[in-house]
């Protein structure tokens, strides 16, 4: 089991028309978004490659074909509500990306969602420490660049966060 969870790490805001990709209407601010892989101890096992801000967290997933990964490694994976729909498997498989249940506003959730909703935050805990471990490093937010450079950068960090944490 492994926990899913994408986060965007905030940076300068570029000049130019290039600049307009990299703001996310979500945060009402510029930056890259980054997924990551962590396990039940919140060290980072995996970092995608950074995308413009605007990017949704489960569309990057799909180009990442990450559901596929994921069963080709034999793994599952714990996420949250932003991750619904990712996992297209038939009834007859096992489930790669198990998340919540989202309320509808002609449809409350049911007691027993409610549950499983408050137990699945409280497994995903480590995957928000693993994100807040890495985006402590005062040089990400002052990236301006190019993601191609920025995700060599956050792949640097990922191995430096873990050393850290792991002391």
């Amino acid at each position: 089991m492994v926990l899913l969870d994408g986060s965007l790490i905030r940076t300068r805001r570029r000049t130019g028309t290039a600049n307009r990709k990299n703001y996310s209407g979500k945060h009402k601010h510029h930056g890259l978004l980054v997924i990551a892989l962590t396990d039940d101890k919140g060290r980072l096992l995996w970092v995608s490659a950074a995308r413009p801000g605007r990017t949704s967290e489960i569309t990057a997933c799909r180009h990442d074909r990450l559901t596929v990964r994921l069963r080709a490694a034999g793994l599952g994976a714990i996420a949250d509500l932003g991750f619904v729909g990712l996992d297209d498997s038939g009834p007859d498989t096992d489930p790669a990306v198990i998340t919540g249940y989202k309320a509808a506003r002609n449809r409350p959730l049911t007691r027993g969602q409610k549950l499983s909703n408050k137990v699945l935050a409280a497994v995903r805990a480590p995957v928000e420490h693993g994100f807040a471990h890495l985006k402590n490093w005062c040089v990400l937010g002052k990236v301006r660049t190019d993601p191609k450079w920025a995700t060599a950068l956050v792949r640097a960090l990922r191995v430096l966060t873990n050393r850290e944490v792991s002391r």
